[in-house]
Parts: C-alpha cells; sequence; structure tokens
C-alpha cells in the first residue's frame, strides 16, 4: 500500500542528498558543491590538464573624462567587478578558453568610500552574471578578501583566476 508519509520523506532525504552529488562535466573536471551559494566548494582536476595563471585584473576606465586614479573613473563595486571578469574573459577567448574553464578565483576588495565599506552585494550581483547561470554553470572555487588598498586607487576590486584546459582528446 502507497504510505505518502514514507514517500514523502524518501524524496526529502534524496533531494538533500542531491546538493551532495559532485558535478562531472564531459571534460573531466569534477566540481563539488556545497548547497545554493555560487562558489564550488572544492574541485577536482584530472591529471594531465594545463594550468593556466591569469595576472589580477581590475576593470578599465569607464569615464574618460574622469582622472584616471580616482573612482570616478571606473564606478562602484558591481560595475568594477563586471569590468574585470569582461577583462578576465576576453584574456581566457584569447586562450581558447571561456569562464566555464576558471577552477579558482580570487577577489580582492576595497572599501567603497560612499558606502563606508566593502560591498559584497555588489560583487555579487556582477559575479553571478557570469557564473550560476544556465548558460555557465560551472562555478570556480572562491576566496573574497576585503584590503586596505589597491594598486590604483581608483579600484574597488581586482581578481585573479586560475583556469585549466584538459588535453586534447
Amino acid at each position: 500500500m502507497f504510505d505518502l508519509k514514507k514517500t514523502a520523506m524518501v524524496l526529502a532525504i534524496l533531494s538533500s542528498m542531491a546538493g551532495a552529488v559532485p558535478a562531472c562535466a564531459d571534460d573531466g573536471i569534477v566540481r563539488h558543491s556545497a548547497g545554493k551559494f555560487p562558489i564550488a566548494s572544492s574541485i577536482e582536476v584530472p591529471a594531465g590538464a594545463s594550468t593556466i595563471y591569469l595576472s589580477g585584473m581590475g576593470a578599465p576606465v569607464q569615464d574618460r573624462k574622469a582622472d584616471p586614479h580616482t573612482l570616478a573613473a571606473y564606478g562602484d563595486t558591481q560595475a568594477q567587478t563586471y569590468a574585470a571578469l569582461l577583462r578576465i574573459q576576453d584574456e581566457l577567448k584569447k586562450l581558447g578558453l571561456g569562464m566555464g574553464d576558471v577552477v579558482q578565483m580570487h577577489i580582492y576588495m576595497a572599501e567603497d568610500p560612499k558606502l563606508g565599506k566593502l560591498d559584497f552585494d555588489g560583487m555579487m550581483k556582477a559575479y553571478t552574471q557570469f557564473y550560476g547561470t544556465d548558460r555557465q554553470p560551472d562555478l570556480p572555487v572562491r576566496s573574497a578578501f576585503g584590503v586596505a588598498h589597491l594598486a590604483n586607487p581608483g579600484w574597488l576590486v581586482e581578481i585573479e583566476v586560475t583556469a585549466v584546459r584538459m588535453p586534447a582528446k
């Protein structure tokens, strides 16, 4: 006989286990996820993959009329994160790679003087336009750091990534 309570309990257990199941792309990279936050908790890269390290990148000047050493030239944290990720995307494309090939990301953030604090929410709004989307679901492991200053006094964000290239089949 059908027992609705037992069936519901089994479905609840199975759905809670779904987040613990690693996602393995066709390329052999295994991304482990811990919940719904759009970063991987760990990543396994198989032997034979090439590792590509991209230098830290900030946003390019957005307002050419503004002094390039000021916040006005680059925008707020969200705008800078988005622009820096576009630069990273362009650099990866030159190497025949995409944002889904990124396995590790470090985001360095300085306090937004207009807010008097780090704008983590602004960073996340830009980040989630590139990661955790239907079009690009492959999440990197990621750390976000609050720093006193970045090399360019107009920057609020600098991002460095590590990507992998799987060997040709």
